[in-house]
């Protein structure tokens, strides 16, 4: 109706917490801050890390990647064709599109570490692998992200 709408959580890894690494509750409202809505034109991709500080006073690096997809129109539309605002049948030869909506889908890594040039690149990553539609699944691409060996900044290569 008004084009406002909740985040849901599609998917996540690890599916189950870790006991000393809880998932964040709500993160979900981190990642669209204007709320979720949908937008009659598809935006450029979005970058950005928010920090989020638990109970302990520990901080959890949310780098949130967004980039809108088409949804389909569940209402049809019909438009009035005379200037009495009377609706007709429409004819075959001129159908009336519906207008296009786009919904925004979040990708989110969660980190301990500041690494946020580290975070656009492998949420990046997993854009490009989801968007080309290639053959790999989501969980080895995880995998292999999450077994490379960052260096500490200002040690050794």
């Amino acid at each position: 109706g008004s084009g406002d709408g909740r985040g849901q959580i599609l998917q996540r890894f690890p599916e189950k917490d870790w006991e000393d690494n809880p998932f964040p509750q709500g993160i979900e409202l981190f990642c669209q801050p204007s709320g979720w809505q949908l937008f009659t034109e598809r935006n450029p991709p979005t970058f950005f890390v928010a920090v989020l500080t638990d109970i302990n006073s520990e901080r959890h690096y949310c780098a949130c990647f967004t980039f809108w997809e088409a949804v389909e129109s569940a209402q049809p539309q019909s438009h009035p064709r005379n200037g009495e605002g009377e609706e007709e049948e429409e004819e075959p030869s001129s159908p009336i599109q519906p207008a296009q909506l786009f919904a925004p889908k979040s990708l989110v890594l969660v980190s301990r570490l500041d690494h946020a040039e580290v975070f656009r690149n492998s949420l990046g990553l997993i854009y490009t692998i989801y968007v080309d539609g290639l053959s790999v699944s989501l969980e080895n691409v995880i995998g292999n992200l999450l077994t490379c060996t960052i260096p500490i900044t200002g040690g050794a290569q």
